[in-house]
């Protein structure tokens, strides 16, 4: 009887726990398909707020506005709803920022990763994240001289060391090192990275918004 209930308790305990782990999923319907994203719980500030603005409708409708190709994929600005073509966008949000959660180098700026956008750091020195935009990374593979300077450059500016690890994985896998330690990733793409893809090789005009809209028709936790 005493095994029967110690078994009971831990096979408790595992489920609250697993409850507690949980990371939320977000499905993102666009016009080149849909995007499957998993938020971090370590980041739990950028986590609640984006599945608020989920909820409310926020991103319905609103533009993938800045696109560079082997880089990444932004979008979340609310003046990008209906804009001109041609309008220059990136400005808009809603009326707070949210404080930095960097969990470098734990987390870090491998292909498929969601990151919140921000001012830059001369304007914005506690590195705050913006209240809505976010970006998609896509980035590239580097070469050891290249991953070097970039880690160098990383630690100069942040003070975070890039581990030896990371440095293999952005050799081997891609992504976009430069951010580490800089912006806070806050989730990644676990369905859809092909949609990405897509997205990021469209043609832009000299302010890399795409020439042919590409919206983000709706958003929903899954």
């Amino acid at each position: 009887m005493k095994h029967t209930t110690l078994l009971l308790s831990l096979l408790l305990c595992l489920t609250l726990s697993a409850k507690k782990d949980k990371q939320t999923r977000v499905e993102m319907f666009t016009s080149k398909g849909t995007i499957v994203l998993k938020l971090y719980n370590e980041t739990s500030i950028h986590r609640d707020n984006f599945i608020k603005l989920v909820k409310e409708g926020y991103f319905n409708d609103l533009l993938f506005h800045r696109v560079i190709e082997d880089f990444m994929i932004q979008g979340g600005d609310p003046d990008s709803r209906d804009a001109a073509p041609g309008k220059l966008l990136g400005e808009g949000g809603p009326d707070y920022t949210l404080p930095a959660e960097i969990k470098f180098p734990q987390i870090y700026h491998k292909r498929g990763v969601l990151a919140a956008a921000r001012e830059g750091d001369q304007t914005n020195p506690e590195r705050r994240s913006s209240g809505s935009q976010f970006y998609i990374v896509w980035g590239k593979t580097f070469s050891r001289e290249e991953i070097d300077k970039i880690a160098s450059h990383v630690e100069r500016t942040t003070g975070y060391t890039m581990p030896e690890e990371l440095k293999t994985y952005y050799m081997h896998f891609g992504g976009t090192p430069h951010l580490d330690g800089a912006y806070t990733v806050f989730g990644e793409v676990v369905k859809g990275i092909e949609v990405v893809n897509a997205i990021q090789q469209v043609a832009t005009d000299r302010n890399d918004r795409p020439l042919e809209d590409i919206k983000i028709l709706s958003a929903k936790i899954k």
